[in-house]
């Protein structure tokens, strides 16, 4: 009933069948129409057409996002929300509870999802919640998974070797100098992938990083060791005609087979080569190659080796820091990740420490004889 002056409390555009339609921006019928029996019927069963949490909400949310990350972050995104629209799509956003995201981390675990994986999924859940206004409620019920930190595979010699043979004979021409720039530099794969000749500089033996995972590695300078600035070299040879915008390993395709030459490179013949775009990846080269070497690791592990190997010899973990592109707080995480380091590194610090300390033999010989005097004193 309407009162006088007034609004009745009870009228639907009041309600929080309201809140839930602008939260995923369905337009509200007209005050006249709303009066009417079934309304509020047929204002939830469009949205589970159209308008429903991920379906209604999807297509503005990329939309802002893709102006923020990049081409790979935003198809993360993308196969994000087809694992989570079968699930959520239909509800509307008021209807996703803490209870049904658990339900879903249990359902996603039962298919072989890693955490790490279901946790990308609920961050894109959340993020989407979160631009509607629809967290705040649900947040304090809502746990997300305990992910154990990968520890990287550093490889032994006989390891690199073999795979470096694996490389050499894949189709793909590029793949042994990619596999060597990142045993020699700790560079990341997209750093490798999206590398430009301007940013190869033969005189100074110096390479600079372009846009990277983070701040901090981006443009990064890195020294080219002998064996990195050999092969770069010899594959800048192929192509006399580079700019210094080209990228160094550009798009190409493969067909028939091609010969070793000084570096191996015995894949296909390359043609259909754009130097104007980067290469895709070394997916298929890179497994294949790990096959025939008999070696299991990530190309991610090539840049945690070359970590390893500074440690190990002794260079101070801020230099291998701003090798590596970590930022200052990633130092210390790094640090208790890299404690796989070998027990002669660690001998060979003591025994450097041991040998700036005076060693008073006689001191120690008199503190060990009171020692023994005040024990016997004692008993």
């Amino acid at each position: 009933m309407v009162e006088s002056g007034g609004t009745s409390s009870s009228l639907p555009g009041s309600s929080s069948a309201n809140l839930q339609s602008q939260a995923i921006g369905i337009s509200q019928p007209p005050l006249s129409g709303r009066g009417t029996p079934n309304w509020k019927t047929d204002l939830i069963a469009s949205a589970a057409d159209t308008s429903a949490a991920i379906h209604g909400c999807r297509g503005p949310w990329l939309k802002c996002k893709t102006a923020t990350l990049s081409p790979r972050s935003v198809k993360i995104e993308q196969l994000n929300l087809k694992h989570l629209e079968p699930v959520f799509g239909n509800l509307l956003l008021t209807d996703i509870t803490a209870d049904g995201i658990a339900d879903y981390q249990t359902a996603r675990k039962a298919e072989g999802a890693a955490p790490k994986t279901i946790n990308l999924e609920f961050g894109t859940l959340r993020a989407i919640l979160r631009k509607n206004r629809s967290w705040a409620d649900i947040q304090p019920d809502v746990k997300m998974l305990n992910c154990e930190d990968e520890v990287g595979v550093a490889l032994t010699q006989y390891e690199e070797t073999a795979l470096l043979n694996g490389c050499i004979a894949s189709r793909s021409r590029s793949l042994y100098a990619a596999v060597v720039i990142a045993l020699g530099t700790c560079m990341r794969h997209n750093e490798i992938r999206l590398l430009h000749w301007k940013q190869v500089d033969f005189a100074r033996g110096e390479l600079q990083v372009g846009k990277s995972k983070t701040a901090s590695g981006s443009n990064r300078v890195i020294r080219m060791s002998p064996r990195v600035r050999s092969v770069l070299e010899f594959w800048a040879a192929r192509f006399p005609n580079r700019k210094p915008n080209h990228y160094v390993f550009p798009r190409e395709r493969y067909g028939g087979g091609g010969r070793n030459n000084v570096f191996g490179f015995a894949g296909g013949v390359a043609y259909d080569i754009d130097p104007t775009q980067p290469i895709g990846d070394w997916k298929e080269a890179w497994e294949a190659a790990k096959i025939r070497a008999g070696v299991t690791c990530r190309f991610h592990d090539l840049r945690h080796t070359g970590c390893t190997r500074m440690l190990e010899k002794g260079v101070p973990l801020s230099v291998v820091a701003d090798i590596m592109g970590w930022s200052a707080s990633t130092m210390a995480k790094m640090a208790k990740r890299y404690g796989h380091i070998g027990n002669q590194a660690r001998q060979e610090a003591i025994d450097k420490l041991s040998s700036a300390t005076t060693w008073d033999a006689e001191g120690a010989q008199i503190w060990a004889q009171l020692e023994t005097e005040q024990l016997g004193k004692v008993q």
